[in-house]
C-alpha cells in the first residue's frame, strides 16, 4: 500500500516539476495526493465596452460675471473660458454699475498705439498696466452664446465720468468680418453714439469693409465697426482733450463731440 502511493506522487510530481509547468499542491498528512492545479488557459476575447459615461461638465468660469457670483470682487486680471474650453486672461470689472464686466478696450494714458492691422486686431494687443484691445476673435468666442449686455465708460480731462449702456451686444467671427450685432440703446449721460455702427462690419488700416466711398480707417486713423464713417472712434489717436483735426481723436460724437480726444475709456460686457 503505502509505499506504491508514495512512490506514485513521486512520480507525478516529477513529471510536474521537470516540465516546469505547475506546482504539486494540496498534499495531506497521508502523502495523498487531493489537488493538482492545472496552468492558467488562454485569456478569453475582450468582452464588450461599456456604455458611455456621462458627459464631463466644464466649471472654470466662462465671463466676469460668475468670477463675481463666487466672491472675487476685486477688479483685476482673471482666467475665464471659451465655451470651447480655451483659457483667457481677462481684465474683470468687478465695481463699476454692479461689476462682473468683461472689459475689451481700455484707453488711459497713449501708451499703446491702437492703429494697426487686422491680423493685430484679430489677436489683441496692448498692455494690462494701461492699455488694451482683447481681441476679435475672443470678443467673440466669449460673446457668441448667451445674452450680453454693453456697457462705455468715458472719463474726459476734466475727470468727468459719463457712460452708454446698450441692452444687447456680440460680435460675429472673422469670416463674418466681425460684425458688431448691437442691442438698444437703454440709457447713459454720453448719449448714443453706437447705433450709427449696429451691424456694421469691422475694419482696420489694411482692410476696408466700411460702407463708404472713402477708407474711413485710414481718414480718421482707427479700427472700428465703420458704417460711412463714424459717430464714435474709440480705437483711434490718443489726442489728449480738445484737438484741431477732425474726428480722428478717441471720440463720441454725442459727448464731447468730434474735436474732443478722451482721457479714458472702458469697453465692457456682461451676461443678462
Amino acid at each position: 500500500g503505502s509505499a506504491a502511493g508514495f512512490s506514485g506522487i513521486g512520480v507525478i510530481a516529477a513529471v510536474f516539476k521537470d516540465e516546469g509547468t505547475a506546482p504539486v499542491i494540496g498534499l495531506n498528512e497521508k502523502d495523498r495526493l487531493t489537488v493538482l492545479q492545472g496552468c492558467p488557459g488562454q485569456h478569453g476575447s475582450k468582452g464588450d465596452s461599456g456604455e458611455p459615461g456621462q458627459k464631463g461638465f466644464f466649471d472654470g468660469a466662462l465671463n466676469c460675471k460668475q468670477l463675481l457670483d463666487l466672491g472675487n470682487v476685486l477688479s483685476g486680471w482673471y482666467t475665464v473660458y471659451t465655451v470651447a474650453g480655451k483659457p483667457l486672461s481677462v481684465f474683470c470689472d468687478m465695481d463699476t454699475d454692479g461689476g462682473g464686466w468683461t472689459v475689451f478696450q481700455r484707453r488711459m494714458d497713449g501708451t499703446v498705439d491702437f492703429f494697426r492691422d487686422w491680423n493685430t486686431y484679430k489677436k489683441g494687443f496692448g498692455n494690462r498696466l494701461s492699455e488694451f484691445w482683447l481681441g476679435n476673435d475672443n470678443i467673440h468666442d466669449l460673446t457668441a452664446i448667451g445674452t450680453y449686455e454693453l456697457r462705455i465708460d468715458f472719463t474726459d480731462f476734466d475727470n468727468i465720468n459719463t457712460f452708454a449702456k446698450y441692452k444687447s451686444f456680440n460680435v460675429l467671427g472673422e469670416s463674418d468680418k466681425y460684425k458688431m450685432i448691437l442691442g438698444d440703446f437703454v440709457d447713459g449721460t454720453a448719449g448714443d453714439s453706437l447705433t450709427y455702427h449696429k451691424n456694421m462690419n469691422f475694419s482696420t488700416k489694411d482692410q476696408d469693409n466700411d460702407q463708404s466711398s472713402t477708407d474711413c480707417s485710414h481718414v480718421y486713423k482707427g479700427a472700428w465697426w465703420y458704417n460711412d464713417c463714424h459717430f464714435s472712434n474709440l480705437n483711434g489717436v490718443y489726442l489728449r482733450g480738445e484737438h484741431a483735426s477732425f474726428a480722428d481723436g478717441v471720440d463720441w460724437k454725442t459727448g464731447k463731440g468730434y474735436n474732443y480726444s478722451y482721457k479714458y475709456t472702458a469697453m465692457k460686457f456682461r451676461p443678462t
